[in-house]
């Protein structure tokens, strides 16, 4: 079950050309837990980690990603800018994703600072932050306030991916089979 919802909507991930991707599953899954122990023994070998990162009687937020990535995402000194001015203590990428469960959690507003976490542009995840609807150049994955074709050519490009991924997984590839080494 969850090996399929990570094909749908985490292919750019497993084959290493983003550095996350999050979503959110229906109801509570009975053995989601164990299921995410058991993809986490088989993808940690290839640089892969998948984390619950919210979970309420209504749906669970997954998150898969790339803690290599993850860490230099992190270490960008804008990224470290919106982070700080939001409370984070940016030592390590561990302990900002800890405190991020912990902002999903707590907070009542959402924490828009998790589009770092899913490697999209600092500036755009700023400019989102600051004004969703200002300055909008194009919507795809993420709102692109920045370089208008390189987040088209991102966007087309985690496109092809996961119609790749899907098509490979429905002519029986498994998913550590499609996951790539990083």
């Amino acid at each position: 079950m969850l090996k399929d919802e990570l094909i749908q909507h985490c292919a750019p991930t497993l084959a290493g050309i983003k550095t996350g991707n999050a979503f959110s599953i229906q109801g509570i899954k009975e053995g989601m837990l164990e299921e995410i122990r058991s993809i986490n023994r088989a993808l940690t070998k290839k640089g892969l980690r998948l984390v619950p990162l919210k979970e309420t009687p209504k749906y669970s937020l997954i998150y898969l990603y790339r803690p290599a990535r993850l860490k230099r995402d992190l270490n960008s000194p804008e990224a470290v800018s919106i982070l700080s001015g939001k409370g984070y203590q940016c030592d390590n990428a561990d302990h900002c994703l800890a405190q991020l469960v912990k902002h999903l959690r707590e907070d009542e507003e959402f924490p828009h600072e998790i589009g770092l976490f899913l490697g999209y542009p600092p500036h755009d995840v700023k400019c989102f932050m600051k004004n969703p609807c200002k300055g909008v150049k194009c919507v795809g994955c993420w709102k692109a306030y920045g370089n208008q074709e390189e987040a088209k050519r991102i966007f087309r490009k985690y496109s092809r991916c996961t119609d790749t991924y899907r098509k490979e997984a429905f002519h029986g590839k498994t998913l550590e089979e499609l996951a790539v080494v990083e």
